[in-house]
């Protein structure tokens, strides 16, 4: 009897007695209903892998023997219809979070995601757009194993040709037309194997299903914007079918228009492709400074509101950041893991710093209940090598760019990965923001001194970080609780010294002098 690891796609395999024209709109449903060993189902959608190949693949959260009966809306199709099997779900020895806590999962009514046995998990992405399109084996894992070692939990791809890439390094695309479309199943096999490694290295794929650009060089390779919406969502049906035993998280749109004349489009789009059972959880990716949480909040297959604040570190975009509408909107809106997705690219356009990466990091982080942050940088996200430029993004592509491999270490990438780590010391997913606890916001003399706090809902712990130090900081303390403060340099990974403040109502800290500093503060008060 065929075996399979806990918390890896099982694969079944079935062959069609129909050659199908177009199985894309020919077969109009194609399932399998999974029974547990204590008895719970679970139903997982197949899809059309090329001639007379067709497949289900699903991952297993039980062990112990698992039954399989398939649908197919063709009835006589004797080879896809009313097939049943079993198979075998063993435990899982590898050792990485997501094979030894589960699937990634949203529950309702709080801010973060968390692993399928409750585990909290922190999304510190990278965004890899040309990832899974133009790298080769070599390449990508090199890059895969270099973010799992260094604490990154999340990889951000795109799944189909886009703007940022015409095609894959195969000369393939994975569809072609517009009404109707055809799917190319050699493009999605290529892809097979890239998915899975981002899985093996115990990272999980958030896959752009349909970029969405609606304007500007490139458009007509935004899939989201070109296609009608029924190809739009037979094309994301397909990719949900394919990638969702693997270890995923659907992101419908890329660089989308949520709001104003898409906004129906979009919600038909969701409803459509996750408003039955699936896999995966679903996070809105708009264009930048596109605040989507207030038009979304209703909708129940939306689990993540994602923005991005844009490439800049200006005045208006830090203040979209620290004083915009996820920090003003948060509390109002049903709870929802809330997370920047796309700020600032370390080296885009020559001139974003480390510094400003860092500081759009953390500021992200803290201006919602804490759930995750990504990080870009500008030779990665096109997967740049020696002599390439990028395609179809303007001033971008006339520009030299670092390549991916030496992106890599650029500081501002290694300083998310200090970031990553420094918070898992904490529960940090009980970190809510509260910048009022500041006597002093210098923020409002200087938009690039604002000073972002989270804290525990008992203050029992308090991080506060400051971007300008070699400055008092003051804080209000009510409750009368005496912390145990240490200092710790974003931009090193170290922790500088301890020690005990005064169980006074007025915290008075002097910062040391650095380039950044995190100020932690936890309770040694006996409740």
């Amino acid at each position: 009897m065929d075996k399979t690891a806990k918390w890896c796609p099982h694969e079944i395999t079935l062959i069609s007695t129909v050659a199908y024209p177009n199985p894309l709109y020919e077969v109009v449903e194609f399932f399998a209903k999974f029974t547990s060993p204590t008895g719970r189902t679970r139903r997982t959608n197949g899809f059309w892998n090329g001639g007379t190949d067709w497949r289900i693949r699903f991952m297993p959260d039980e062990v112990g023997t698992w039954q399989y009966i398939t649908t197919c809306s063709d009835q006589s199709n004797r080879g896809l219809h009313s097939q049943q099997g079993q198979f075998v779900c063993e435990e899982n020895t590898d050792m990485h979070s997501i094979f030894q806590h589960g699937a990634i999962i949203y529950c309702k009514g709080e801010y973060h995601l968390r692993h399928a046995d409750g585990t909290p998990f922190l999304w510190v992405g990278c965004t890899a757009w040309n990832g899974l399109l133009k790298s080769t084996d070599e390449e990508w894992d090199t890059y895969l194993k270099h973010r799992s070692e260094h604490h990154y939990s999340v990889i951000q791809c795109v799944a189909t040709q886009w703007r940022g890439a015409d095609m894959n390094s195969h000369l393939q695309v994975a569809f072609i037309g517009q009404e109707p479309i055809e799917i190319n199943p050699a493009f999605f096999q290529h892809l097979d194997q890239k998915i899975n490694k981002i899985n093996q290295y115990g990272l999980v794929a958030a896959l752009v299903l349909l970029w969405a650009l609606p304007y500007g060089e490139g458009r007509s390779l935004s899939p989201g914007f070109q296609l009608a919406q029924q190809e739009a969502v037979l094309l994301a049906k397909y990719l949900v079918a394919r990638y969702g035993a693997h270890h995923v998280i659907w992101l419908p749109g890329g660089d989308s228009l949520y709001t104003h004349i898409y906004e129906n489009r979009w919600k038909n789009i969701g409803q459509a492709v996750f408003g039955e059972e699936h896999a995966g959880v679903v996070a809105l990716h708009p264009m930048g400074r596109s605040w989507v949480g207030d038009t979304y909040a209703e909708e129940n297959w939306v689990d993540v509101i994602g923005y991005q604040s844009g490439h800049s570190a200006e005045k208006p975009v830090v203040e979209y950041i620290t004083r915009g509408p996820a920090i003003r909107g948060w509390k109002k809106l049903p709870p929802r893991p809330i997370i920047n997705m796309e700020p600032c690219y370390e080296e885009i356009f020559h001139r974003i710093t480390a510094k400003e990466v860092r500081n759009a990091a953390y500021w992200s982080l803290f201006s919602t209940p804490v759930a995750g942050i990504t990080y870009g940088a500008n030779g990665i996200w096109p997967w740049i090598r020696e002599g390439e430029t990028i395609l179809n993004h303007g001033e971008l592509s006339r520009q030299s760019v670092s390549t991916w491999r030496d992106s890599l270490d650029l500081p501002g990438s290694k300083q998310v990965s200090y970031l990553s780590e420094f918070m898992q010391q904490f529960a940090w997913w009980k970190l809510f923001p509260d910048t009022s606890l500041l006597l002093d916001q210098p923020g409002d003399r200087d938009y690039t001194q604002f000073i972002s706090i989270v804290r525990s809902e008992n203050y029992q712990t308090i991080l506060a970080y400051i971007p300008k130090p070699d400055n008092e900081v003051k804080l209000k303390n009510s409750q009368r609780l005496t912390y145990r403060a240490c200092w710790y340099n974003p931009v090193t990974g170290t922790s500088i010294e301890d020690f005990t403040l005064p169980t006074t109502e007025t915290i008075s800290v002097k910062s040391l002098k650095a380039e950044a500093l995190m100020l932690v503060l936890q309770s040694i008060t006996e409740e």
